[in-house]
C-alpha cells in the first residue's frame, strides 16, 4: 500500500503542486486580483481543485500511518486484530477512488455537468423508461453531494418525460458522467400493456461539460435560430399565458438546445446561449476541431443502435454494461444511483485505452 501511495504521489508530482499552489495563493493576495473576474473565477477553480487533490492524499497518507499502528497493536491485542481487516479495506476503497480521480484529467473532467435525456421510438414505454433514467442520475447526483438543477422538461402525454436536461453540479461531475453517454435499454413485463407481455425501451443520455465565459467560442447570431414556446408542467400563474420557454437551433450542426425552468424569457435565454456553447464545445472536443466554422453536420441526439448497457428486469434480475462486462444482479441499487461500479470500470478501460 505504501509503495502504490507513494507511486501514486510522483505520478502526481506535489512538489509542482505545491509550487503551483503557492502561486496562486500569492494571486489572490494581489489587490488586483477581482479587477478581472473572468480570469479571478480561472484562478480560484484551479485553487480549489489542487487544494482538494493535495488534502485527499494527505489524508490518506495518515490512514495509512493509522492502519500501520493497528498492524502493530495487533500482534498483542485480539480486539485491534479483528478491526484490521475491515480498516484495510475501508482504506483500500478510499485509496482506489483517490486513484480513479486522478485519471479524470481532461481539459473539462473537472467541470459542472450538463445532461439530456430523451426516450427511443415506444411511446409511453420508452417515456416512462428515459423517466426512471432521470431518477437514477439524480439519486447518484445526490448521493455524491452534487448539485441538481432541472433546466428543461417535457413530461410525457400518459407518464414519464418526452425530454429533460439537468445541470449537476460538483467538482468532477463532468469527469464521471461522462462515461454514461450513450444509449439504455430496458428489458421488462410492462405495466402498461394489459396482456402483461415482455417490452424492451430504449433511452439515450446525453453529456456535455458546463462551461464559463473564460472559453472562448463565436456563435454567430445568424447561425442561430431562437423560437419561443409556452412553458409546461403543473403551477405557476404565468404557465401557459406567456411563451416564455426558449428553444434555440444552431443552424450548421443541428444542435438544439431549450430552457423552461428560469423566471424569465431573459433568463431561460441566457441559460440555454450557455447550455448551446458547452454543446459545441464538447462536439469540437470529440471532433479534435479548433474552429466551429470546421463542424457540421446532426448533431441533435445520439444516434440509435448500440447500447451501451442493459437493464434486466425480466425473466430475471440483472444490468450488464457492454463496454467493460461488468454485471450486477441487484438492478434495484442500481436503479437507486448505485453506478461507481460502471463509471470506475469505463474509466479504467478508456485510461489502458490511451496509454
Amino acid at each position: 500500500m505504501e509503495e502504490e501511495l507513494d507511486a501514486l504521489g510522483k505520478s502526481l508530482d506535489l512538489p509542482g503542486m505545491d509550487k503551483r499552489l503557492a502561486e496562486l495563493d500569492s494571486l489572490t493576495e494581489a489587490s488586483d486580483f477581482w479587477n478581472d473576474q473572468k480570469k479571478a473565477q480561472k484562478v480560484l477553480k484551479e485553487q480549489k481543485i489542487l487544494r482538494l487533490k493535495r488534502n485527499e492524499y494527505s489524508a490518506l497518507k495518515d490512514d495509512l500511518d493509522d492502519v500501520n499502528v493497528m498492524l502493530e497493536l495487533a500482534s498483542e491485542d485480539s480486539e485491534t486484530q479483528d478491526e484490521l481487516p475491515a480498516t484495510m479495506e475501508a482504506y483500500q476503497k478510499k485509496f482506489e477512488s483517490f486513484k480513479l480521480e486522478t485519471l479524470l484529467s481532461g481539459e473539462y473532467d473537472s467541470n459542472n455537468a450538463i445532461i439530456s435525456l430523451h426516450p427511443g421510438a415506444g411511446g409511453t414505454e420508452s417515456h416512462d423508461w428515459a423517466e426512471m433514467l432521470l431518477r437514477m442520475y439524480t439519486r447518484w447526483a445526490e448521493s455524491k453531494g452534487y448539485k441538481v438543477k432541472t433546466l428543461d422538461l417535457q413530461p410525457g402525454d400518459v407518464a414519464g418525460i418526452k425530454s429533460a436536461t439537468l445541470l449537476i453540479e460538483g467538482i468532477n461531475a463532468y469527469g464521471y458522467l461522462k462515461t454514461e453517454r450513450g444509449v439504455h435499454r430496458l428489458v421488462r413485463i410492462s405495466p402498461f400493456d394489459s396482456s402483461g407481455r415482455r417490452h424492451t425501451s430504449f433511452a439515450s443520455l446525453d453529456v456535455t461539460p458546463e462551461v464559463d465565459d473564460s472559453v472562448e467560442i463565436e456563435i454567430e447570431p445568424d447561425d442561430i435560430r431562437v423560437d419561443t414556446y409556452r412553458s409546461s408542467g403543473a403551477g405557476g400563474q404565468h404557465v401557459n399565458k406567456t411563451s416564455s420557454a426558449i428553444r434555440i437551433t444552431h443552424i450548421p450542426t443541428g444542435v438544439v438546445v431549450q430552457c423552461q425552468n428560469e423566471r424569465s424569457q431573459h433568463q431561460n435565454k441566457e441559460v440555454a446561449m450557455n447550455m448551446l456553447k458547452s454543446k459545441l464545445v464538447e462536439i469540437m472536443e470529440q471532433e479534435k476541431k479548433e474552429k466551429l466554422e470546421d463542424v457540421v453536420g446532426d448533431y441533435s441526439q445520439i444516434a440509435w443502435g448500440s447500447q451501451i448497457r442493459s437493464y434486466v428486469f425480466h425473466p430475471y434480475t440483472m444490468v450488464k454494461d457492454h463496454r467493460t462486462n461488468v454485471e450486477v444482479g441487484n438492478i434495484q441499487s442500481v436503479m437507486d444511483g448505485d453506478l461507481d461500479q460502471y463509471m470506475n470500470a469505463e474509466l479504467r478501460l478508456e485510461a489502458g485505452a490511451g496509454a
